[in-house]
């Protein structure tokens, strides 16, 4: 009479076979939904929310993006061009799932710029939109530091003022913009922004009409300059047409009733008024 082993592990049914899964049973064979056939995952696997895979508004193709993009270590890159290779739907269907994601909370790019000053796009992907930063937020922040006063930048001062043409004639601007932007050839510390040339232009213009050739005009300007650094040569260039000012030229009565326009000398190039173009008195010989 055999001995019957009380200490025998009873044997308990494996739900590994799909027999005895209660998604395979008979009753639901019948039907025409989906059947899951289960297999634990012990490596290699991605945990991916109902809110991304079962996304009521995301395309196919986002919802995809989405969960490969979570699948993949931090720092993997996932610029279009990269994604267009690792999928057949190209740069401009993976283009329109990326922004889906970013509008739906899944996706953040930032452009940031790197020690070496280079522009990088920076993505970060969001594996339960509306918790920036996962788990990390359940962390208490650490109290904002007060950022140091910064110290208030100096104002610059303002250009001293210039003397005015009696007649801003155009030809006489266009002459004295030419002077000014020629400078830094006779000394490249004068270099002048636009704002200055603007600025010192009508002083020139001044010097012009009052009879001085464009030539002594830049010799006045540029005669025995400082050797130090010029911080400001525009401001100096101002002083000197206001402290060298010529005098006006004697007067010359013209016909009653008439103002001739302005004309270039052919011979010294300086502006007077006449008529028509031609010689000034200075350069006009006498009999």
């Amino acid at each position: 009479m055999g001995n019957r082993n009380t200490s025998a592990r009873t044997t308990t049914p494996s739900r590994n076979g799909t027999e005895n899964h209660p998604n395979t049973r008979t009753r639901n064979r019948s039907c025409g939904g989906v059947i899951h056939e289960h297999t634990r995952h012990t490596s290699h696997f991605t945990v991916v929310g109902n809110h991304l895979a079962q996304h009521a508004e995301l395309s196919g193709l986002a919802i995809g993006i989405g969960v490969y993009i979570q699948s993949l270590p931090s720092g993997a890159p996932v610029g279009i061009k990269t994604l267009a290779a690792r999928f057949p739907e190209g740069t401009t269907r993976i283009a329109a799932a990326l922004r889906e994601l970013e509008a739906h909370g899944y996706l953040r790019r930032t452009r940031e710029r790197t020690e070496s000053g280079k522009m990088v796009t920076r993505t970060v992907f969001c594996n339960k939109p509306g918790r920036a930063g996962g788990e990390s937020e359940a962390k208490p922040k650490p109290p904002a530091r007060k950022p140091p006063a910064s110290r208030p930048k100096p104002q610059r001062k303002a250009l001293p003022a210039v003397p005015q043409p009696a007649y801003p004639a155009p030809d006489l601007l266009a002459t004295a913009l030419g002077i000014l932007s020629d400078l830094r050839r006779d000394d490249p510390r004068l270099y002048l922004s636009a704002t200055d040339v603007d600025h010192l232009a009508p002083g020139v213009a001044t010097w012009l009409e009052r009879e001085l050739t464009p030539e002594a005009v830049r010799q006045i300007l540029t005669f025995a300059l400082p050797q130090e650094e010029l911080r400001r040569p525009a401001a100096l260039l101002a002083h000197r047409l206001n402290a060298h000012l010529p005098p006006l030229p004697p007067f010359r009565p013209a016909e009653p009733g008439i103002r001739h326009p302005f004309q270039n000398c052919d011979t010294c190039d300086r502006a007077y008024r006449a008529p028509e173009p031609g010689t000034c008195t200075t350069c006009t010989p006498t009999t």
